[in-house]
């Protein structure tokens, strides 16, 4: 009888912990799914999307590394925000909570601390991307990427000399205040225009950042310092000029 007793003991503790087990495993999983996960992109991948004038416009692509690593050379199409800083500029970035979002840093781990956050954020399509130690042929250029609400705030100050990359017929219906029209195509003669001063804060702007990206490269060829390209064009946010 004692026996019996025993051994029916033991199936019902065998059972409240096969219970228990199967509901934290299922809780588990319904919390992975409902904070999402962390997607993987190789380089190449990457590399084709910021080559794609068309496509890139898709995707936020953040640098998570260091404001001096990012200075010293970055993805073309990419916005600079430490690591360590991610937390406290969600609001800078919130537009992009339900579209697609790619982190890069050297090597895939500072990427993927700042991927865990952005999930625990609420972000819904995050991707961690290879780190530019890993993939050696992704395109960098050395001028620093701004978002619209950051530029617009650069207009309203009025300080830096603007350069606006759109075509004249639509930098002649309106401009930023005291902007220069300049051609991507021809830039031959823009040191005419440009300060003595290497270290001057310049902004470029255009439509889309593609044409205004090719004017901020020249700059930074021509030895400028502080070269700041509008990552959103007039086209992508609306500016009050």
């Amino acid at each position: 009888m004692k026996i019996k007793k025993i051994f029916a003991s033991v199936v019902i503790l065998v059972l409240v912990i096969t219970i228990v087990g199967c509901s934290t495993s299922s809780n588990s999983s319904t919390n992975s799914s409902s904070s999402g996960t962390i997607k993987e992109m190789s380089g190449e991948e990457l590399a084709k999307i910021q080559n794609d004038k068309d496509k890139k416009e898709k995707y936020l692509v953040i640098d998570v590394r260091s404001e001096e690593e990012y200075k010293a050379g970055h993805l073309q199409h990419a916005i600079n925000i430490a690591v360590g800083d991610v937390k406290s500029n969600i609001d800078k970035i919130k537009f992009w909570k339900e579209k697609p979002v790619i982190l890069y840093c050297n090597s895939g781990k500072k990427s993927k601390e700042a991927a865990d956050i952005l999930i625990a954020e609420g972000f819904k399509d995050v991707t961690n991307a290879k780190g530019v130690k890993e993939y050696t042929d992704y395109k960098l250029v050395k001028y620093n990427n701004i978002l619209g609400e950051d530029f617009q705030k650069v207009i309203t100050e009025e300080k830096g000399l603007f350069l606006d990359a759109r075509k004249s017929s639509d930098y002649q219906k309106s401009h930023v205040k005291d902007a220069k029209n300049v051609d991507p195509d021809n830039l031959g003669d823009i040191e005419k225009i440009l300060p003595e001063d290497k270290n001057q804060a310049i902004y470029t702007y255009c439509y889309s950042g593609n044409r205004s990206g090719v004017v901020a490269q020249k700059l930074v060829d021509l030895g400028y310092t502080n070269v700041n390209n509008a990552l959103d064009g007039t086209k992508e946010f609306d500016y009050k000029f």
